[in-house]
């Protein structure tokens, strides 16, 4: 705990004198960012700026229900090519599915949902096509 205000003192010289026994302790030293540019110093500055990089850290979604699950769906089936077998790709479209039919039951906020359910087999034939355009 750091030591407090000595009366009589100002304020600034006292913080000053804080400042300057830290340097000499080494407390500044190998700070992170050091020697680099500040993020984001030549953007207009916005009073939400904190709201944005919480969201994109912590990867929160803004997004009605519906259209956050058609977001998912098409990363989904984006990522569903690079899946080594069949057994996966049905297993990852039947979660999908589940999915889809738990928003489409319970959705009440927001647009509705436009998606039904994935015809499995579709999917995995058009698996079964990309792979054998592209073999690894």
């Amino acid at each position: 705990m750091t030591q407090r205000k000595p009366p009589g003192t100002s304020w600034e010289s006292w913080t000053e004198s804080q400042i300057r026994v830290a340097m000499e302790e080494g407390a500044f030293d190998n700070l992170p960012g050091v020697g680099k540019p500040l993020p984001n110093i030549d953007q207009e500055y916005d009073p939400l700026w904190w709201v944005k990089q919480l969201t994109q850290r912590e990867q929160i979604s803004m997004l009605p229900p519906a259209l956050e699950l058609l977001r998912k769906v098409e990363k989904e089936l984006a990522m569903i090519e690079k899946l080594p077998d069949e057994a996966t790709v049905r297993r990852r479209v039947a979660a999908l599915n589940v999915e889809i039919a738990r928003v489409n039951a319970t959705v009440v906020e927001g647009p509705p949902t436009r998606l039904g359910k994935l015809d499995v087999d579709q999917v995995e034939a058009k698996w079964r096509q990309t792979r054998a355009a592209n073999p690894q």
